[in-house]
């Protein structure tokens, strides 16, 4: 069942003036319940203002965005509600802390939710734990932590609210190696817990490779492509044509293409391309 469906969306931003621009054109697309999505495009693709439909903050020029199967805008008074249900994260969500302790700024959306207070502690140790934060850091100043800890402690502020749809922008975004796949690794142990469903907006495909479900990509305020993984990868060369940057491991097996050696078109894993040559050494008895 869709949780999320946008139907002929469209956005234009300072419509009827002289720097009018079609921001997303005519998108229509269903997001299920429990899905992992990722969300891709270049600079400029449409993707984040897509995005902030999703939970209300901008309105459509036309068309509609449908929550449980709900037109979110059909009572502007339940909006609020909406972003309750709709958790956005944005892109270096650490500048926004501004509490005392990190418990005090997990707790803040749960507060605003009007939780009891057992409740609340409840979602911040259960959350804080998704995430890796100890509980010996609760009551330290978040400013007091490491980039990659405000990073956690800002995205664990979303999470407790337990929205049905979180949405992150870039969570990775200016991280170390390490510290993505933590980041990465502690979003997917939320998704295990909750089933929620959850949508990374990401410049790198290799970020989102290894555990999105389907595939959105943007391309000039349109929707390019929405399919299952293995399909979206097929399409690699398409891909990489609209400026977008391929897992190296792809861009391997294109080049082993070229030379003879086709693997197929839906390479973008190392796990994936392992296993692939260990089948094709053992046909050939190389192992």
């Amino acid at each position: 069942m869709a949780i999320l469906e946008t139907q002929e969306l469209t956005y234009v931003y300072s419509e009827g003036s002289p720097f009018q621009k079609t921001a997303v054109d005519n998108v229509s697309l269903k997001i299920n319940e429990g899905e992992m999505i990722g969300v891709m495009g270049h600079t400029g693709s449409g993707k984040s203002t897509l995005i902030q439909h999703f939970n209300g903050l901008l309105k459509p020029t036309s068309g509609k965005i449908l929550l449980d199967g709900e037109d979110i805008w059909a009572d502007k008074k339940k909006i609020r509600d909406v972003r309750f249900k709709v958790g956005l994260v944005f892109q270096y969500p650490e500048y926004q802390i501004f509490e005392e302790t990190v418990y005090k700024d997990i707790a803040f959306g749960p507060k605003n939710m009007g939780l009891d207070d057992k409740e609340i502690k409840r979602r911040i140790l259960e959350t804080a734990n998704d995430l890796g934060l100890k509980e010996e850091l609760l009551q330290r100043s978040p400013f007091d932590l490491s980039g990659g800890q405000k990073r956690r402690v800002a995205i664990a502020g979303v999470m407790a609210m337990n929205p049905k749809v979180l949405i992150l922008d870039e969570p990775t975004a200016g991280l170390d190696p390490a510290g993505r796949d933590k980041i990465l690794g502690h979003i997917k142990k939320y998704h295990e817990r909750t089933k929620n469903t959850i949508l990374i907006v990401s410049h790198s495909m290799e970020d989102i490779a290894g555990f999105a479900d389907r595939i959105l990509v943007m391309n000039k305020a349109k929707l390019f492509c929405f399919d299952e993984t293995e399909k979206v990868f097929a399409r690699a060369e398409e891909i990489s044509k609209i400026g977008l940057d391929v897992p190296q491991v792809t861009k391997i097996f294109l080049k082993l293409k070229e030379q003879g050696l086709d693997f197929g078109k839906d390479v973008y894993t190392m796990e994936y391309a392992k296993n692939l040559l260990l089948k094709k050494l053992s046909e050939r008895g190389g192992v």
